[in-house]
């Protein structure tokens, strides 16, 4: 199951990845936002956290306008690691290296071709779990 979350600037770019979604087959959870009305980006990336944290979703995808807030706001929560993505390299290196759980892309800065490129390869790459990635993990997790 994976979470989808945006705000107003985010809103047209998740419609499209939903279509990718639904042609794949891929169950998800909307959490919005359900249109182009400005909503502040913390509300949905708390709710696609806490869906990833209990258990209820494997993995999210956030979309603001750039990507910056509402990642920020996702990586407040222990056990989330929200990537800020806008190639396919960089989304490919994320859940290789990082087991990250949760994709965020900029309605604003990434088109939509590019956008259903960068989620397909999220989606599709496995961790690596070398342990030296583990390791680095556990030190995210770490509080100091």
């Amino acid at each position: 199951m994976i979470a989808l979350g945006c705000d107003h600037g985010g809103y047209e770019l998740k419609l499209e990845i939903k279509k990718y979604l639904d042609e794949k087959g891929l169950e998800y959870k909307d959490f919005g936002c359900d249109s182009t009305d400005a909503v502040d980006y913390p509300v949905y990336a708390k709710k696609v956290a806490k869906s990833i944290l209990s258990g209820e979703c494997e993995k999210g995808i956030l979309i603001c306008g750039t990507g910056i807030g509402i990642s920020i706001t996702a990586n407040k929560f222990k056990g989330i690691r929200a990537a800020l993505c806008t190639d396919c390299f960089c989304a490919e290196a994320t859940r290789l290296h990082n087991d990250a759980n949760v994709l965020a892309l900029g309605g604003r800065v990434v088109g939509t071709g590019l956008a259903v490129k960068i989620v397909d390869t999220f989606l599709n790459t496995p961790f690596s779990g070398a342990e030296r990635h583990m390791n680095r993990i556990a030190q995210m997790e770490t509080e100091e």
